[in-house]
């Protein structure tokens, strides 16, 4: 007869619901401390639709895709991709007046700024901000779909994929509990970035007639540098 260490301590039922009641009671009392003003924005009742969001694109790009795409030709995609490019530089530039005019620009000094819990309209203004930020991060969720039908494997890496679904799903936790203060100079400086990254796929999208103002192309990899080092300061 094989004895296993399971048998000298067995799980009954009772200890799985105990379990289940304690992480329960502990994710009621975490959220206990969320922002209420934010309670009502879509998305932000509970994690679990932003996570089922996540995991599916996770397994879309990785999995299902792939396999859709495999035995079909590439989509061209060229006019859509004009369209989502400059609306993406029209959202960034919005969310990063939005930010300024809501405390950068204001009443924020430029170093560890504390969140504004208050009503004030102009809280109240980067909690929404912070919120089209976060909403913004799932219309991105589109660059990789790009690349997906467009059968450019090649660029969806571990790096992108990773940024593109853990950076949402951080981001959503990060506001459902302090919408403001220093986190938003990290979105801040992540919408800069995007205003020029997404002017660039865009010209890039129209074709040869763009080509002449893209000189600036040598200079990406520099921006995202800059970009890592300020968010890290």
């Amino acid at each position: 007869m094989q004895w296993t260490l399971s048998d000298a301590h067995p799980q009954s039922p009772t200890d799985s619901v105990a379990r289940m009641e304690a992480v329960v009671n502990l994710y009621q009392e975490v959220m206990k401390h969320a922002d209420p003003r934010i309670q009502n924005y879509p998305l932000m009742g509970s994690p679990l639709l932003m996570t089922s969001i996540l995991l599916s694109y996770v397994y879309f790009v990785l999995s299902l895709g792939p396999r859709i795409m495999a035995n079909r030709k590439p989509f061209q995609l060229r006019g859509f991709m004009v369209v989502y490019n400059f609306s993406l530089v029209a959202l960034s530039l919005y969310i990063v007046h939005e930010f300024l005019m809501s405390g950068w620009l204001s009443t924020y000094t430029w170093r560890c700024d504390p969140v504004d819990y208050s009503n004030s309209p102009e809280a109240l203004r980067m909690v929404r901000v912070a919120w089209v930020f976060l909403f913004s991060k799932y219309i991105e969720l589109m660059d990789t779909v790009i690349f997906i039908l467009r059968k450019k494997d090649g660029q969806v890496t571990f790096l992108h994929v990773f940024h593109h679904s853990v950076l949402p799903w951080s981001w959503w936790w990060g506001i459902k509990f302090a919408p403001g203060g220093m986190g938003s100079f990290h979105a801040m400086i992540n919408s800069s970035v995007h205003v020029i990254m997404y002017l660039y796929y865009g010209l890039s999208a129209l074709g040869p007639v763009a080509q002449p103002y893209l000189w600036w192309k040598k200079h990406m990899t520099a921006i995202q540098l800059v970009r890592r080092g300020l968010v890290g300061l």
